[in-house]
C-alpha cells in the first residue's frame, strides 16, 4: 500500500478500488437438507430447487450493529491501517435498528481512541443495493477534489430472515468491510458502468416492527432478469464504444472473464448466467455458435421471463461458461445464504479463495448488483497483475472462509426456536438496559416499548 504522504501528492489517483477485504458470517447454521425434512417439503426443494446447502444467521445476540463493528475492527487490525488514516466510512444495509441514527455513527466508536472525528459517509439504503451505492459513493470520493489522501472503508451487512414458509429458506445473514483506496489489488473500470433504475413492489418493507419483509416472488423474478437485460445491454454498448474489445467488435460475455452476481440462492444465478448468454444470441441469431440454439431464433427478449423451454435450453448451453466464469464464486451463497448487501461481494470473495493466484491475474470481473424496488447496476473490475499484491488479498481471504467448517450446526427445531424468539424481542427496548444507561432520568419516555415480562411500561407511564 501506498504511504500517506505519497497518496497526498498523486494529483489523480491510480487504480483506485478495492485493496483488502474482511468476510464475516454468524457462527450458526442450519442444514438445509434437514431443514426439507423439518419442513414437511419434497426432498430436494431447497438443495437443488434453490441450490443451498446450509443457511447462516443470527440468534437474539447478534444485530446489523454488531456485524459491522465485528467485521470493521477486524479490517482495521489485519491490515494495520489505522483508524486516523481512515477519511471516509460509509455503510450499506437495510436491516433498520433506527429510524434516525445511521450504522455508521455508532461505528464511530471503534475511532474514539484515534481522535479522528473527521470521517465522511453515512448509511446508503435501497435493499440489496445499499452496498454497492456506498462503494460507488467511497470510489467517487477518492477520485474527488474532496479526497485528502487517506482511506475509504465501506461496509455492506445485513440479517436476512422471513417469515415461516417458502421463502424462509432463502435467508442468511453477513458483513463485508472493504478497504478502498489508490494502488489497488481489484481496479474498477473508469466509464464501464451501466444502471438501470425503476419503481416497483417487488421486495418491501413497510412493518417497521417486523424483520420480514412482504414478496411478490414471480415479480421479483421478473425485476431481476428486466434489470439485467437493461444493465447488461448498456454495458455492452459502454464498452464497446469505449474500445474494450481491442477491435471494436461486439461486446459480449466473452469478453468477461468472470461474472458474478447478486445471489438471493444460487439457482438464480445460474439461470441469470444463461440469460447473458440469450441476450449474445438475440444480437447474433445467426452466429456459428449458437446454431444449435436456431429454434430460438425467434425470441423476444422481453417474452421469455417465464418461458421454461428457453431457461431450459440455454442453462444447459451456458453449463460450460457457468461452471468456470461463475460458480466458484457461489461458496458463501451456498453455505451462508442471502446476505443481502454483501451478497455480491461474498461472491466476489468466493471466487478469488477458490482460484489460483496466477489464474486471477489481469482478469476482467463482471459484477451485477441488484436491490428490489429497484436499482441495479452492472460494472467490472480488473484483477491487478501484481502476484505479490494478490496473494496478502487472497491469503486473508482464504483464512477467514476457512472459518465456515468451524460454525455450529443447530437443528431445524432449534434454528426456528431461536427465530421465533428474534421475532418476539425484535425492536424491544428493555426496562432494565433504560435504568442501567440512563438514570438520571428516572421516569421512563413514552416511545420506549417493552415485552410482557418486563411489567408492561406502557400501562406505567400513561
Amino acid at each position: 500500500m501506498q504511504s500517506f504522504k505519497q497518496r497526498k501528492q498523486c494529483s489523480w489517483p491510480e487504480k483506485v478500488g478495492i485493496i483488502d477485504m474482511e468476510v464475516y458470517f454468524p457462527s450458526l447454521y442450519v442444514d438445509q437438507e434437514e431443514l426439507e425434512v423439518h419442513d414437511c417439503v419434497s426432498r430436494g426443494k431447497y438443495t437443488i430447487g434453490l441450490g443451498q446447502s446450509q443457511m447462516g444467521f443470527c440468534s437474539d445476540r447478534e444485530d446489523v450493529n454488531s456485524l459491522c463493528l465485528t467485521v470493521v475492527q477486524r479490517l482495521v487490525d489485519r491490515t494495520k491501517v489505522g483508524y486516523k488514516h481512515i477519511g471516509r466510512l460509509e455503510v450499506g444495509t437495510e436491516t433498520i435498528i433506527d429510524k434516525s441514527k445511521s450504522v455508521k455513527s455508532v461505528l464511530m466508536q471503534l475511532f474514539k481512541d484515534s481522535g479522528n472525528t473527521d470521517i465522511e459517509g453515512v448509511d446508503t439504503t435501497n435493499a440489496c443495493y445499499g452496498g454497492t451505492a456506498a462503494l460507488f459513493n467511497s470510489l467517487s470520493w477518492v477520485e474527488s477534489s474532496a479526497w485528502d489522501g487517506r482511506y475509504a472503508v465501506v461496509v455492506a451487512a445485513d440479517i436476512a430472515v422471513y417469515a415461516s414458509g417458502n421463502a424462509r429458506p432463502t435467508g442468511g445473514a453477513g458483513a463485508i468491510a472493504m478497504l478502498v483506496g489508490p494502488g489497488a489489488a481489484l481496479t474498477f473500470e473508469r466509464g464501464m458502468r451501466a444502471t438501470h433504475m425503476a419503481h416497483v413492489y417487488d421486495f418491501y418493507k413497510p412493518d417497521l416492527l417486523s424483520e420480514f419483509p412482504r414478496v411478490d416472488g414471480k415479480l421479483a423474478i421478473q425485476c431481476y432478469f428486466q434489470a439485467l437485460d437493461q444493465c447488461y445491454q448498456l454495458f455492452c454498448r459502454k464498452a464497446q464504444a469505449l474500445g474494450k474489445t481491442g477491435n471494436w467488435k461486439e461486446f459480449t460475455i466473452d469478453d468477461l472473464d468472470i461474472i458474478l452476481f447478486h445471489a438471493p440462492y444460487c439457482k438464480l444465478v445460474k439461470k441469470a448466467l444463461a440469460r447473458l448468454v440469450l441476450n449474445d444470441f438475440v444480437r447474433n441469431v445467426d452466429s456459428e455458435k449458437y446454431k444449435t440454439m436456431e429454434t430460438f431464433s425467434h425470441l423476444k427478449l422481453q417474452e421469455t421471463y417465464f418461458n421454461k423451454d428457453v431457461e431450459r435450453a440455454f442453462v444447459e448451453f451456458s453449463k460450460p461458461l457457468f461452471e468456470k466464469k461463475t460458480q466458484p464464486g457461489l461458496l458463501l451463497a451456498n453455505r451462508v445464504g442471502n446476505m443481502y448487501t454483501p451478497c455480491l461481494y461474498g461472491c466476489l470473495a468466493s471466487y478469488i479463495v477458490r482460484s489460483s493466484i496466477s489464474d486471477l491475474l489481469g482478469k476482467r470481473v463482471g459484477m451485477f448488483s441488484y436491490g428490489s424496488g429497484l436499482a441495479s447496476s452492472m460494472f467490472s473490475i480488473i484483477v491487478t497483475t501484481d502476484a505479490k499484491l494478490l496473494e496478502s488479498l487472497h491469503t486473508a481471504l482464504k483464512d477467514q472462509l476457512n472459518y465456515l467448517e468451524l460454525r455450529k450446526k443447530v437443528s431445524p427445531t432449534e434454528f426456528t426456536s431461536i427465530l421465533k424468539l428474534r421475532e418476539q424481542t425484535h425492536h424491544q427496548v428493555l426496562l432494565v438496559k433504560w435504568k442501567t444507561c440512563f438514570p438520571e432520568y428516572g421516569t421512563l419516555p413514552m416511545w420506549i416499548a417493552c415485552t410482557e415480562d418486563n411489567m408492561n411500561m406502557n400501562n406505567q407511564t400513561q
